[in-house]
Order: structure tokens, then sequence, then C-alpha cells
């Protein structure tokens, strides 16, 4: 096995967001779930990837948090291909199969990665007020009048993500969402967390975007791949984007780390296809590591 540490997202060390990879040996199988986990838990980071290849360009990728495995991460599987590219496994703008929990993607690897995200789903609207104001708790107690013009709404590209629209760039900034209330609030609908977003009508961004998965021991993500995808059909379902777009999402400002997510958005045979990808950064990497 091949351990590394990879920034994804950004072009420069230390900033993005940060994921473990793991590239098994060729035909080995993947060690134990709860070996997987441990090692995770042990990186402290939010997502490690775990890889092994199945043919050329076929690659099966599974994803644990430090409390358990989830079907898909975003981050991750920029950083896994990203470091197939850079480890010469796969040349410079190959298309390959990645399958995952969440269903079999297709992902171009490269310098810069680019992956399909599953079809869009509106999972839930927050249109009953007794839970709209559940939620505008747990996120710190907004008041109905910073939100944005938009709907509260659950929106999943592979995994479900409450996308929470608020009116400007310095109610987003300002956000202290309160922790224990947004975990429970997750577990009982049943979704990764909150992914907040704004739109300066003067800047070069599609939106800035933050994003909190407590639930996954994740306070605060600085740059979410399957979140902005799900925010991406979200604008296209309101109409703010269009067949064709790109969008540039500014996410980690918060943190200190900011990173830049690119989405795009087409139709095929009437149905929404979602890609999303970035560059990242390889910060270090081990030949060999101990497995009990």
């Amino acid at each position: 096995m091949k351990l590394f540490i990879v920034d994804a997202f950004t072009e420069t060390p230390f900033g993005g967001n940060t994921a473990g990879v793991v590239l098994l040996k060729p035909g080995c199988d993947f060690p134990e779930e709860e070996w997987m986990r441990l090692l995770a838990a042990e990186l402290r980071y939010s997502e490690t990837a775990f890889v092994r290849r199945d043919g050329a360009a076929e690659f099966t990728v599974r994803y644990f948090t430090p409390a358990g495995e989830i079907d898909l991460c975003g981050h991750a599987t920029i950083a896994s291909f990203g470091v197939l590219f850079r480890e010469g496994i796969v040349p410079e703008g190959t298309l390959c199969l990645n399958h995952t929990l969440a269903g079999d993607l297709e992902v171009v690897a490269g310098e810069r990665v680019m992956m399909q995200m599953v079809t869009p789903v509106r999972v839930q609207t927050f249109d009953e007020p007794v839970l709209l104001g559940e939620l505008l708790t747990a996120m710190g107690g907004l008041k109905p009048e910073q939100l944005g013009k938009w709907p509260a709404e659950t929106f999943s590209t592979g995994l479900p993500d409450i996308i929470l629209p608020l009116r400007d760039v310095a109610t987003l900034q300002a956000l202290q969402p309160d922790m224990p209330a947004l975990t429970a609030l997750s577990e009982r609908l049943d979704v990764v967390g909150v992914h907040a977003f704004a739109i300066d009508p003067d800047d070069e961004y599609t939106a800035h975007v933050r994003n909190f998965a407590p639930r996954y021991a994740i306070p605060e993500e600085s740059a979410t791949g399957t979140a902005n995808a799900a925010l991406t059909g979200y604008l296209f379902h309101h109409r703010v984007i269009g067949d064709g777009a790109q969008c540039f999402f500014l996410q980690g400002e918060a943190m200190g780390r900011p990173s830049l997510v690119q989405t795009t958005m087409k139709l095929k045979d009437g149905v929404p296809d979602i890609r999303v990808g970035g560059p990242c950064a390889i910060v270090a990497a081990s030949s060999y590591f101990f497995r009990m």
C-alpha cells in the first residue's frame, strides 16, 4: 500500500481540502472495514479514500470518515485520481470508471480532475414553519429575513445536503451553527449537513459557500465536491443557471483555506449531467506503512 496526503481543489500545498489517499497493491482486496476506519481516524482528515485498480482505467474507491464509511466524497475523489495521474498509473485526460457505493461514475484524470455526479434529486423543501425554524435555530439563530430569495431545500447528487440560501456574503461568513443541534437535525433528516451559500453580484464567483457536517465529525469543510454539485443542481432547478453553465464556488474563506470548486451542468437527453472538479497538490507520500 502507498499512502498520500493530498490537498484537493487547490494548486498550492496547504490550501484547499485535505484527504488521505491509499493506493492498494495490484491484486490486493480492501483491508477490513474497521481497519480502514481506524486509519481514517488516525489521519484525522474529514475523508480518506482507499483505491483498488480493477482494470486499465477502472477503479473501485471506498471512502471513510473517522466515524465510518460513506458512499461518496468529492474532494477525496479529486485527490485519488490526481494521485493516479501523478503516479503514472493513468495518463492525462484518461476517462476512468469509478465504482462507488453511490454508483458507477466517470472521472477524467489529470492535472485537473473532473468527476461525474449522480443525477441531482430534490429530496425535501423546508416549507413547513416549524421545520424551517428548527433549521434556523441549528444554524445559530438565523432570522427569516437573513435568508435568500429561494427556499431551503435538501438536494443530492450522491449525498444529501440541506442547501441554505442567505441574503449576502456577510451573513454567510458570520454563521456560527449550534453543532449539537445541527447534528441532531442532520441525523433525524438523514442528511450529511448544511451547505450554505450567498451570491455577490459584483464578483466573479457563482457563489460563496460554507459547509457544515458535524454529524460526521466535520464541523466545517473547506471544499466539498458533492455539496457543490448538489448546489449546482439546486441553482439549475431554480433557473439561476442554465444548460451549459460553468460554475465556480469559493469555499473555505472562514477557515483560512480558500478553495475554488468548479462544476459544469449540461442536459443529456433532458437530464442534468453535473461534473465537479479542480486541481490537487500532493503534500506527502509514503511507499509503505504498517498494517495489522
